[in-house]
């Protein structure tokens, strides 16, 4: 086989199941793997509508996948063909001055590529995984890839930030947004023992499913309460002793910003189309942290440990599955938020 079907970005509003020709390997460290479970992101639907115009076309789009290894480079020595993997969304080379020093692939020297963004991603039949030794990692057995999906992209940027948070035992942590990334950033604060996650979110449906799920404590629906009031009525008049931003938009920072106690932290972890102004002339006098950044991507191990722990379950989000025929379709829905939609699962191409 030559060719292969892959969805494309051709521009802003351009998307189209395509045939392409199949990846092959270019550097010693590559691995090609058979795409056997991936997903929409919402990174996904920026890039769509040309909210990230470094992007440029054609480009395969898809970063959280799992795959089958079918062909190494000389230079894999960490997974072999026939192996089960979930595979980092983000490469690294793991030996630059940025790598050692711990700050991941964001300003890796030779493999700072996000795929579906730098380099073709995985809403196709197969991928190359440049990097193979440091971005795939093997499935244990017991585990399907249902259970280790969201590792490579959402619940990594979840742990991420509720690290950041810097989450204490005891805390009230609120989470701005509650779509697949804040719902996996509630999973993760939970391991840090807070007393209350409050949920934050102008979609209802969403908001009562984190809850149900035991995701979060409560919620606040933005669209019918004061947020940051009704937050300082739950806690003595303080705030949230964390808060996390998981949307990038101008709503949920400002929340995120004026829900926060002083002395409090805020972990920004939304993807921002546009600037955002903090009002340092009120805020200075808060003595509040904040930090933001792209994901993590060296927490997959630990992740990984988790949902073998029964401590993490993100199946949950699982709410649409179809084939990659149907991926047109699957933009729709998740990009319009309809049908209840919370992850849309693209399973292999039938033929």
């Amino acid at each position: 086989m030559s060719t292969m079907k892959a969805l494309v970005y051709h521009g802003p509003e351009k998307i189209s199941l395509d045939d392409v020709p199949m990846p092959k390997i270019i550097e010693p460290d590559d691995a090609i793997v058979k795409v056997t479970l991936s997903t929409i992101c919402g990174t996904d639907i920026h890039i769509w509508h040309g909210g990230m115009p470094e992007v440029q076309p054609p480009r395969i789009l898809g970063h959280e996948f799992c795959g089958e290894v079918v062909e190494v480079g000389p230079a894999v020595r960490n997974v072999k063909v026939g192996d089960r993997v979930a595979v980092s969304c983000v490469t690294q080379c793991g030996e630059c001055f940025y790598c050692r020093r711990g700050s991941n692939y964001a300003h890796c020297t030779t493999g700072s590529w996000i795929f579906g963004y730098m380099i073709d991603g995985c809403q196709a039949e197969y991928v190359r995984v440049p990097h193979a030794n440091l971005g795939c990692h093997k499935i244990p057995e017991g585990l399907t890839e249902d259970d280790v999906l969201l590792v490579g992209d959402i619940l990594s940027t979840g742990y991420f930030g509720a690290e950041n948070a810097e989450i204490e035992p005891g805390d009230t942590v609120a989470v701005m947004g509650s779509g697949p990334v804040g719902m996996c950033a509630m999973m993760a604060a939970r391991l840090w023992g807070p007393a209350r996650i409050i949920a934050v979110d102008m979609n209802q449906q969403r908001l009562d499913f984190a809850v149900k799920q035991g995701y979060a404590d409560m919620a606040l629906n933005s669209a019918e309460v004061n947020v940051p009031e009704a937050i300082r009525d739950l806690t003595d008049g303080r705030g949230a002793d964390r808060t996390i931003e998981a949307v990038g938009v101008k709503g949920t920072f400002d929340l995120a910003l004026e829900a926060v106690r002083p002395c409090g932290n805020v972990s920004i972890i939304g993807v921002f189309e546009q600037p955002q102004e903090i009002p340092m002339n009120k805020m200075w006098i808060k003595n509040i942290k904040i930090s933001m950044g792209l994901v993590n991507a060296n927490r997959i191990p630990e992740l990984i440990n988790l949902i073998q722990a029964g401590k993490i379950n993100a199946k949950p989000l699982y709410t649409h599955r179809k084939p990659l025929n149907d991926l047109l379709e699957g933009y729709d829905v998740f990009g319009n938020k309809k049908d209840n939609v919370i992850k849309w699962l693209i399973t292999p191409y039938e033929r």
